[in-house]
């Protein structure tokens, strides 16, 4: 069951579900989940490699990173792709999973995200893939709201995140073993 924002609400205060919330989200949210805000832009170089036990990714280049009281803004050419970074901090507890997606203003402008999952246990800021789809420029302020999170009750067991992601980290160092 998709969790109301009232239980959203007390968790953020009580557990700090999401750190860092802007005043917007702390106030006044929509929907059943909140926005997170576009943190850091971050290209990628290299090559990848995914094996069965072992991975790369590619290295990667700080772009943009909103600082308080700057406007500081990254513009999207047609066909880029960048890995990026929110401002807040999510902390699932293991009766949670999350879900997140692109905000609707985003896709569309031509932005493109590909959905994902917060697993229960998972803290650190939330990574995402986000490319121009489109045919023209985009341009994005840091601190802008992009994507929309909403959390969903597990009925039953679940076991907790184990991935070498925790913590916001956006690349791997090197070849790395799976866990």
């Amino acid at each position: 069951m998709i969790q109301g924002l009232d239980i959203l609400k007390k968790l953020v205060q009580e557990n700090n579900l999401v750190e860092n919330l802007c005043e917007r989200e702390l106030n006044n949210p929509e929907n059943a989940g909140f926005d997170l805000r576009l943190g850091e832009v971050h290209s990628l170089e290299g090559d990848a490699f995914i094996g069965i036990n072992e991975r790369k990714t590619p290295s990667i280049k700080l772009l943009a990173k909103f600082e308080d009281n700057k406007n500081n803004k990254i513009t999207i050419k047609p066909g880029d792709y960048f890995l990026c970074k929110t401002i807040e901090k999510i902390n699932v507890p293991k009766d949670l999973f999350g879900i997140y997606f692109l905000r609707s203003t985003c896709w569309r402008s031509g932005a493109k995200l590909v959905s994902g999952m917060l697993g229960p246990g998972y803290s650190g800021e939330l990574i995402f893939p986000l490319s121009n789809a489109g045919p023209l420029n985009i341009e994005m302020e840091l601190g802008a709201r992009v994507v929309h999170v909403f959390f969903v009750k597990i009925e039953g067991s679940s076991s907790e995140y184990k991935g070498q992601w925790q913590g916001g980290r956006i690349s791997t160092f090197g070849i790395e073993k799976q866990i």
